[in-house]
């Protein structure tokens, strides 16, 4: 079985009369320790999926599985522990706590959850081993962005979930943060999942799938995925 699989999840907004399709029988699967991006203009539902894998948001159809447990049936309590124990989330704005140190950060994170890893680990696997007692406001944005993907790793989370994690940088920052989620996924074997709407990032991925008006366009595999060095945009 696949390590996630979406089987006819459908999403539904209503405005007046009117009844929108955020997620229109989305189908797809992931396997374990791939790095997938999803990526589609803005407002085609890319979010709404990523919300839906998350336990963020619920399904009003359809299916949702990851490691063989069913997300889409969980009560709110399940998936409040779900959150808590299973997904790792980056976004494009780091939402750090301010007043909190950069190891403290990661360490609040590592104090909720089961199996956590090292705190000052991570933060030395992303290169952040000088900078654990600088406030957030002493970080610049890529810097800030690392913490929050060492926050999210040091959860130990079974998914890493990123919304539009390079919005905020510049190109070569950026880059920088793609290739630390890229060896993320390789070398911890962590299963990778960024949302986007850059399109030149499709190469680095092992999986593409591009959602369009709130439904799978097409799904592609790379055989030989590039390193993001060899991307330019």
């Amino acid at each position: 079985m696949s390590y996630v699989i979406f089987e006819n999840v459908c999403k539904y907004y209503h405005m007046g009369d009117q009844t929108i399709a955020a997620s229109d029988h989305v189908t797809f699967h992931i396997e374990q320790g791939e790095f997938c991006i999803i990526v589609g203009p803005s407002g085609a539902g890319k979010t709404t999926v990523l919300n839906i894998l998350g336990g963020m948001d619920s399904c009003d159809e359809g299916l949702v599985l990851l490691d063989g447990r069913e997300v889409s049936g969980m009560s709110e309590k399940e998936l409040t522990d779900y959150r808590r124990h299973d997904v790792g989330f980056v976004f494009q704005f780091y939402n750090l706590v301010q007043n909190l140190t950069a190891l403290e950060n990661v360490e609040l994170a590592s104090e909720i959850c089961k199996e956590p890893l090292d705190p000052a680990q991570v933060m030395e696997s992303v290169e952040l081993s000088e900078r654990m007692n600088n406030f957030p406001a002493q970080l610049s944005g890529g810097e800030q962005q690392r913490v929050a993907i060492a926050r999210a790793l040091a959860k130990n989370p079974k998914i890493l979930l990123c919304d539009e994690p390079t919005g905020a940088l510049d190109y070569r920052t950026g880059k920088t943060i793609l290739k630390l989620l890229q060896d993320c996924c390789r070398q911890m074997n962590k299963t990778v999942i960024i949302v986007t709407h850059n399109q030149a990032l499709t190469p680095m991925a092992d999986r593409v799938i591009r959602i369009h008006n709130g439904s799978v366009a097409s799904i592609e595999e790379n055989k030989e995925p590039l390193p993001v060095e060899q991307i330019e945009w």
